[in-house]
């Protein structure tokens, strides 16, 4: 299976979103091409009520422990309730283009 379906499989398993996108930002850096290895994950799940976010977060860097510590570089989190996401408007927010890893010039 592919990086993110694992990704997916793992977070549908484990949280029971209401909601869940996974998107593979990699074509956005300095990687080759149909590379694997930069997420962004917006995940709504009921389990998190009551959490902070840095628990939110550690939450799922521990669903994906074997992700992060092989196959995934960068992951982008935006974890929330139900309630957090209509609050929101159901959006998700685009993410800042690379400055990295040759992409940007500094001189």
């Amino acid at each position: 299976m592919s990086v993110q379906g694992d990704i997916e499989a793992k977070l549908q398993t484990s949280l029971a979103p209401s909601h869940l996108q996974v998107i593979n930002e990699s074509h956005m850096h300095s990687v080759p091409p149909g590379s694997e290895s930069h997420f962004k994950v917006v995940v709504v799940s009921e389990r998190f009520a009551g959490m902070p976010r840095v628990r939110r977060h550690q939450t799922v860097n521990d669903i994906l422990r074997d992700e992060l510590s092989a196959r995934i570089h960068a992951l982008s989190l935006r974890t929330l309730t139900s309630d957090e996401w209509a609050v929101q408007g159901g959006q998700v927010l685009d993410s800042p283009p690379c400055l990295g890893g040759g992409k940007h010039d500094n001189a």
